[in-house]
């Protein structure tokens, strides 16, 4: 079992940053690749970002290319997600998840075996 926790987040104008890290803990050993996801209102859960936990190579969602940086601290367990440049569509609830297993791509929610609890994102336009 791996238990995630989100924090950070919060409201930011249009333009701004912020950030939103997740803790992870239990048998974090197993971890292949950590990702990030978000939700908003009405929408389905839609991949973000995910960054391989052995060798840091990350991916993007084209929506968050040049703006979004993930990184990972493997001591701590963390995953960390650095929003610039926020746009008013980025607003949803993010969520942290955890891969257990070895895949070719970390994009998609089936790769995915553990998941945080979410933590909001709002951008005003």
């Amino acid at each position: 079992q791996v238990q995630l926790v989100e924090s950070g987040g919060g409201f930011v104008h249009a333009g701004g940053s912020l950030s939103v890290s997740c803790a992870a803990s239990g048998r974090t050993w197993y971890i292949y690749a950590m990702g990030w996801f978000r939700q908003a209102p009405g929408k389905e859960r839609e991949f973000v970002t995910a960054i391989r936990w052995n060798s840091g190579i990350t991916y993007y969602a084209d929506s968050v290319k040049g703006r979004f940086t993930i990184s990972r601290d493997r001591e701590k367990n963390t995953a960390s997600l650095q929003m610039n440049s926020l746009k008013h569509e980025d607003t949803a609830v993010y969520y942290c998840a955890a891969s257990t297993a070895y895949s070719l791509d970390y994009n998609t929610r089936d790769r995915y075996h553990y998941w945080g609890q979410g933590t909001q994102v709002t951008v005003s336009s």
